[in-house]
């Protein structure tokens, strides 16, 4: 088996806990520009510009479904660890093996699809016509100006939506799908003040749920020590990439008119004034690990 095989194995395998700790379709950025802006004490303007990937819709989360024909693993050397070509006696027990747990493979996959759609709003992963429907659940609400499913769960986005600061405020929102996993939270606190956070905005903190953060760091850590991080290094890659989940990479930008205050953020640079007022800015890479947040007193 492969390093890169065995890391999407490991994926596949924890798909179902996706599901139970999440509560709902895992989502994360990928490249991306978002802003929201205060624009007074009872309105704001959110924009989002990227990509958003989807795990029940790519391959890494459907590549056990529906396999039937057995493929060997690969056999290694006892002392060089080098791979090598198995033994008659070696493939008759993979082969025993799978055939063993047909039946089980079969359950759990029937499982987690059954799973995956009701938490996709009745959207089956395993449908061909998954992600256009997921398109057009998009492009019904407002707020949604591009969808474009540029494939393996990898969708590219324009967001852009203008309302009143008279009620909490989350992104992503879709109908039909359970609000968890949000890259933006905004809460209305009394006396004019709002706290803004941004859990998806994250790659590794607990708050985010990254996909790092649900595989775990021992996860990365035990393939690291099989070589993976070093194969990556070579390519010029993260160790801590996955094939086919799109890093995250981009900027967070929370701006507060003139006249409003803010009270606390974990920016590295602090506020950048400019006319028409201030602004918080987040570089965000798969090494950041603390999710942006801020405190703004918008009004009296």
């Amino acid at each position: 088996m492969t390093i890169f095989t065995d890391i999407r194995l490991r994926a596949a395998a924890l798909l179902a806990g996706f599901a139970l700790a999440l509560s709902g379709c895992f989502m994360t950025p990928g490249k991306f520009t978002s802003e929201l802006a205060i624009t007074g004490p009872d309105s704001f303007t959110f924009t989002y510009e990227g990509e958003i990937f989807f795990l029940g819709l790519s391959k890494l989360a459907q590549m056990d479904a529906g396999k039937e024909q057995f493929t060997p693993n690969e056999c290694y050397n006892d002392d060089t660890f080098e791979p090598r070509d198995c033994s008659e006696e070696e493939l008759a027990a993979q082969r025993a093996d799978w055939e063993a747990g047909a039946a089980e493979r079969a359950e759990r996959e029937k499982k987690q699809a059954q799973q995956m759609a009701a938490l996709m709003g009745g959207i089956d992963p395993s449908d061909p016509k998954a992600a256009d429907e997921l398109v057009k659940i998009l492009q019904r609400q407002k707020g949604w100006e591009r969808v474009v499913h540029k494939g393996d769960g990898v969708f590219d986005v324009s967001y852009r939506i203008t309302g009143t600061m008279g009620h909490d405020f989350l992104f992503p929102l879709i109908e039909g799908f359970p609000a968890t996993n949000p890259f933006l939270q905004v809460y209305l606190r009394k006396g004019g003040q709002v706290r803004i956070n941004a859990p998806g905005f994250a790659a590794q903190s607990p708050e985010s749920g990254g996909l790092g953060t649900v595989l775990g760091a021992g996860s990365f850590a035990g393939l690291a020590a099989m070589g993976a991080a070093e194969e990556a290094r070579e390519a010029g890659k993260d160790p801590a990439a996955i094939p086919g989940v799109p890093q995250i990479d981009g900027t967070f930008t929370v701006r507060a008119a003139a006249g409003m205050r803010i009270l606390a953020n974990n920016t590295d640079e602090g506020p950048v004034a400019g006319a028409a007022g201030e602004a918080l800015v987040w570089q965000i890479n798969p090494r950041t690990s603390q999710a942006p947040t801020a405190l703004i007193a918008a009004g009296n």
